[in-house]
């Protein structure tokens, strides 16, 4: 894969991480938290596969933010203050899917408009730094 081609690959997959964050706001809205909090953890890791492709990595798997950012973090170090969210996403991985992943309740009844909101916010702070970082190198 050329630079070229992986640029257009990281623009896609940021595209698609701003979509999964107007989702999460919109699923938020209609009161399906947990839906929303997975939705926001799909943004932020699709915006940090965007930064690895963008930094010339080809294959990019996972789906811990954590260990994505990880990978990040040797790109660019000031990524480390964004551990914590991501830390708080990746627990919104399963546990807003599936039934039989949280004691005695769904994933609907266990989630609430203020995991909702957090899980939002830290995505979207997730996402505005990739966007900068990406901005930044088109710049030089």
């Amino acid at each position: 894969m050329s630079a070229d081609q992986n640029r257009r690959l990281a623009f896609r997959w940021l595209a698609t991480a701003k979509q999964d964050l107007e989702t999460a706001r919109w699923l938020r809205g209609g009161e399906y938290f947990n839906t929303a909090c997975f939705q926001a953890q799909q943004a932020a890791e699709k915006a940090l596969k965007a930064f690895l492709f963008w930094q010339g990595e080809r294959g990019v798997r996972g789906h811990a933010t954590f260990e994505l950012l990880n990978r990040c973090v040797e790109f660019r170090p000031e990524f480390e203050t964004l551990r914590q969210h991501c830390r708080v996403l990746d627990r919104h991985y399963i546990p807003t899917r599936y039934p039989d992943a949280l004691p005695d309740n769904t994933p609907y009844e266990a989630f609430g408009p203020e995991d909702a909101d957090d899980a939002i916010r830290r995505a979207e702070v997730i996402l505005q730094a990739v966007q900068e970082a990406m901005a930044e190198k088109s710049d030089a």
